[in-house]
């Protein structure tokens, strides 16, 4: 990433896990508005490079712009939350985080996807959620989302999660300004929390972006 210009650096989860697939496809979404404002981005995920070619063919999280940290060593570096650790190995911790122990917010996220969100915008372009109104996020239309996401990492496990022992490692996010000074953080506490405004995951670059 060139010195001198804003940077946003993503540190993802495992490639397979749903805030980095969430993540990524927000930051698609705006990606143009975030060009245009000469905001460089660069994500770094949990995978090997198989991963990430999938990763971001499914996403369209441009390739050259996502890297792969096959130990999760950068997010030990940075200090992140390596997630819950009952002894019990990862799938055990990774379920109990779902159930939202270890992992605040989780539950409630969930729930929204179920639920809606009018403060939202809506995520798909159906005629059946359009019944349920239009211009924000309708009942099961998150949920919907996250299960398509989810079928598509269950159907390619070995492909995005190559090494099991970083299924609980959660993310970060740095925004650095052109002089290396810190301009924003978020370091993740828990499944589905990638974002302060899961409403609005991206709502730190409001301020950041042109109008």
């Amino acid at each position: 990433m060139a010195q001198g210009q804003p940077r946003l650096v993503v540190v993802l989860s495992q490639l397979g896990d749903f805030d980095s697939l969430e993540y990524a496809e927000a930051l698609v979404q705006a990606w143009d508005q975030i060009a245009a404002a000469s905001i460089q981005v660069h994500a770094i995920g949990i995978g090997n490079s198989t991963s990430a070619d999938q990763f971001c063919a499914f996403t369209g999280f441009p390739r050259d712009h996502l890297s792969v940290d096959p130990t999760a060593e950068l997010h030990q570096e940075l200090g992140l939350y390596a997630g819950l650790s009952t002894g019990g190995g990862p799938w055990t911790n990774l379920l109990l985080m779902c159930a939202g122990i270890g992992s605040p917010g989780t539950l409630k996220e969930v729930i929204r996807g179920y639920t809606g969100d009018r403060s939202a915008p809506a995520r798909l372009d159906s005629s059946l959620f359009d019944l349920a109104g239009q211009g924000f996020q309708r009942p099961f239309e998150l949920a919907t989302v996250r299960l398509n996401n989810m079928v598509e990492v269950l159907g390619r496990w070995s492909t995005y999660v190559p090494d099991q022992r970083f299924l609980c490692q959660r993310g970060g996010t740095y925004l650095i300004d052109g002089n290396n000074e810190l301009l924003y953080h978020h370091q993740d506490q828990g499944i589905l929390g990638f974002s302060e405004t899961m409403t609005n995951p991206l709502m730190f670059l409001k301020d950041y972006l042109n109008p």
